[in-house]
């Protein structure tokens, strides 16, 4: 894995992310979750301006309704929500799993980063940064970046299983 390879850091207070070929980062071949968090391991956008669907993939260490990824969301490289796509279930046999949403509106230059929920832990696994028009690599977000938005609609209605 060369430079490139490394996940981006955006929060020069948080630790740094796992040597390569640790199997901890995301995009790793394994389906096991890198820890205590819901890693984002792919983005990928389609559409037009102001209007993009998000298809994003994700690697957690669901065991059922009691700790499940609840949801993924855009964010502006400056905390703003943009979006928020509600996992209505765990996927404790289903690693990793992607799920799409939108529509989105951002620009195709917007610097975003996309990261998920883990009920009830938080924000913990690795987040994904970049633009639509150039793509997204893995980033490492501090615990605390953004945490207002938690509490920010749409909120999980519970966990059917």
């Amino acid at each position: 894995m060369g430079e490139a390879d490394e996940p981006r850091t955006r929060d020069a207070e948080i630790a740094p992310a796992e040597p390569p070929g640790s199997g901890a980062a995301p995009g790793g071949s394994g389906g096991e979750p890198s820890g205590s968090g819901a890693d984002v391991i792919a983005v990928e956008a389609s559409g037009s301006p102001g209007d993009y669907s998000f298809s994003v993939r994700l690697r957690s260490p669901d065991t059922g309704c009691d700790r499940y990824a609840s949801y993924w969301e855009v964010l502006t490289a400056d905390g703003e929500l943009r979006y928020r796509r509600i996992l209505a279930h765990s996927h404790v046999d289903e690693q990793p799993f992607t799920r799409s949403g939108g529509p989105v509106a951002v620009e195709p230059d917007d610097e975003l980063l996309v990261r998920a929920y883990m009920h009830p832990d938080g924000y913990r696994g690795m987040a994904m940064g970049g633009t639509i028009a150039s793509g997204f690599e893995p980033t490492e977000l501090a615990t605390d970046f953004a945490a207002a938005v938690a509490d920010a609609d749409p909120q999980p209605g519970g966990c059917a299983f």
